[in-house]
C-alpha cells in the first residue's frame, strides 16, 4: 500500500511552483500536477529537473478560468475558459465544443512534454475536469496514444469512508462526476488510484485536517493538496496554500501514513 499525496497546481504562479519544488525535494510530497497551460510553465518546469526519482510529475491538465493555448472562439469568451459550474452544465447537457476541447488538450500535453522532456507520469484536470462525460473520453485516448504508462485520477471512494473526511458533499460531488471513470480507463489499458481525499473548504488548521485525508485507504491512496506561496490576484485559495505549505513541512507524514499501512515518499 502507498500514499501518493500530489500536490497541484504547479504553475499556477512561479511562487506556488517555487514552493512545491521545495517540498518535494525534501521528500513531503511525491506527486506533483502541471499546469503546462501557463505562461511561466516552461520556466517553472526547470525546477522539476533535479527532484528525487520517487516524485511522479503529471499534466494537471485545465479548461476552466485560465487562457487556453490554443484559439477556442466558441468555448473561451474573451480569451478566458469558463468557471467549473458552466463547463459541467455544457458537459451534462452534450453541448461541449468538443472538437475545439480536443485540440486544447492535445496543446497541453505537447506544451508539458515539451518542457519536460517525456510524457505525464499521470493526468489530472483543475477542478477535476478531465472526469466530465465527453471530455473524459478526449483525455483517456489521448492519454493512452501519447503517454500510455500514466496513470488517471479518480476522485471516488467508499461512501463511508468519504463521510469519515472532511467536506463531505464536495467529496461527493467529485465521486459523482467520476462515477465509471475507472473502468472507462480500464478499456483503454490505464489504471487508477484506489481511493482518493483531500477535499476540504480551505480554512481550519491544516495540521488537524490532513490525518483525516489518510483514513481508511486503499491500495493506492492518492491524497491531493495545494502548497503554495505568493498572492496571485483573483486566487481565492491563496491564504489556504500557505496554510498547507506550512503544515506540510513539518507534519510527521511518512510516520502518520505507516499508522494507515502507507508507505511514503517511495
Amino acid at each position: 500500500m502507498r500514499l501518493i499525496l500530489c500536490a497541484d497546481d504547479f504553475a499556477f504562479s512561479p511562487q506556488v511552483s517555487r514552493v512545491i519544488a521545495e517540498l518535494a525535494e525534501d521528500s513531503r510530497l511525491n506527486a506533483i500536477s502541471c499546469m503546462a497551460v501557463l505562461p511561466n510553465w516552461p520556466e517553472d518546469s526547470v525546477l522539476l529537473r533535479d527532484l528525487p526519482p520517487h516524485v511522479e510529475i503529471g499534466l494537471h491538465l485545465v479548461l476552466t478560468l485560465e487562457a487556453p493555448a490554443t484559439a477556442m472562439p466558441g468555448f473561451a469568451i474573451a480569451g478566458v475558459m469558463p468557471t467549473i459550474n458552466a463547463l459541467a452544465k455544457m458537459a451534462a447537457r452534450d453541448t461541449l465544443p468538443l472538437d475545439e476541447i480536443r485540440a486544447e488538450i492535445r496543446a497541453q500535453f505537447d506544451r508539458f512534454s515539451a518542457a519536460h522532456g517525456r510524457p505525464p507520469a499521470f493526468v489530472d484536470g483543475h477542478q477535476h475536469c478531465h472526469a466530465l462525460p465527453g471530455i473524459r473520453e478526449i483525455v483517456l485516448a489521448h492519454t493512452a496514444a501519447h503517454a500510455p504508462g500514466a496513470w488517471i485520477r479518480d476522485c471516488t471512494d467508499g461512501l463511508i469512508t468519504m463521510a469519515t473526511r472532511p467536506f463531505f458533499g464536495k467529496a461527493i460531488g467529485s465521486a459523482w462526476h467520476s462515477r465509471g471513470l475507472r473502468a472507462a480507463a480500464a478499456g483503454y489499458g490505464l489504471s487508477c488510484n484506489d481511493s482518493f481525499a483531500g477535499h476540504y473548504g480551505f480554512s481550519g488548521d491544516y495540521n488537524v485536517i490532513f490525518p483525516r485525508f489518510l483514513k481508511r485507504p486503499g491500495a493506492r491512496h492518492l491524497v491531493m493538496c495545494h502548497p503554495g506561496g505568493g498572492l496571485r490576484p483573483e486566487d481565492g485559495i491563496a491564504l489556504a496554500r500557505l496554510s498547507e505549505a506550512a503544515a506540510l513541512r513539518t507534519l510527521p507524514i511518512a510516520e502518520m501514513a505507516a499508522a494507515q499501512g502507507l508507505a511514503f515518499p517511495g
